[in-house]
């Protein structure tokens, strides 16, 4: 059962965006061939890395290896996700913060490092590979923090969620942390986080070109290998509120990509 979802956006100047049939935010033939042709390649050379970080997720905490939670697929329609598990198993009947923040205490050791360059989600490539997710789009959500979505973000749950994507890498876990005297993380989450995240992923699913799509990969690689970091701050840091963004980081060839609408 898919969960409600707005049924069109509306872009900036009062138009409605329109892309293959009724779909706002169809993905389409060169960017899925993209898609095929990256995760397949990708799939094929990380199998030596991910029996490493399987073996050193067990030696670290056991089993099991693989996270598998329901997550809010293209137009709201619900898959199972894949991950390498980086928290400790919760013990039957107990349930945790929706939101991951920096610092949480359920975060294993294996799984800081794993978290840190997102190598946690390289099972991911698999979900790309079938067309549930793409390789540039918004973070695939929890159903329960969807539910709880304002009314003005939910059109981006239409969207095939993505491996990566501009929120995922501006909006991390540093962003999740919420000012002191804020204390529900969640709350934190949805009500200033969610409208931060939706509008960066807009910005790029009105115009999801080749060339942009291409950017945020590279950028998202450089970011694995620690050489760039576009996260914004923690709330409250003596950091710019601003800072760098992906949009700030060349792309090979040229300059940086610029984006679609204001910030």
């Amino acid at each position: 059962m898919s969960i409600e979802v707005e049924p069109r956006p509306q872009a900036r100047g009062g138009a409605h965006r329109r892309r293959r049939g009724d779909h706002p935010f169809a993905v389409g033939a060169a960017r899925r061939a993209l898609d095929v042709a990256v995760a397949s390649v990708l799939l094929v050379l990380a199998v030596p890395l991910l029996l490493l970080v399987a073996l050193l997720v067990v030696l670290d905490d056991g089993r099991p290896v693989l996270y598998r939670q329901v997550r809010v697929g293209e137009d709201g329609v619900p898959f199972r996700l894949l991950k390498l598990r980086t928290m400790r198993t919760a013990d039957p009947g107990s349930a945790g913060c929706e939101v991951t923040a920096e610092g949480d205490p359920r975060i294993t050791r294996v799984g800081r490092l794993l978290r840190r360059g997102s190598l946690d989600e390289l099972p991911q490539l698999w979900h790309v590979l079938r067309g549930q997710m793409t390789l540039v789009g918004p973070r695939p959500e929890s159903l329960p923090l969807a539910e709880r979505y304002p009314a003005s973000c939910r059109a981006v749950l239409r969207a095939r969620p993505g491996l990566t994507g501009p929120a995922q890498l501006r909006y991390r876990e540093r962003s999740a942390v919420p000012p002191e005297g804020w204390g529900d993380v969640e709350e934190w989450y949805l009500s200033v986080m969610v409208p931060l995240r939706v509008q960066a992923d807009l910005d790029y699913l009105q115009s999801p070109t080749l060339r942009a799509t291409v950017h945020h990969m590279w950028v998202t690689a450089l970011f694995t290998v620690g050489l760039v970091d576009v996260q914004a701050p923690a709330a409250g840091s003596a950091s710019s509120p601003v800072g760098a963004s992906a949009a700030d980081v060349p792309l090979l060839g040229g300059g940086p990509v610029q984006p679609t609408a204001e910030a």
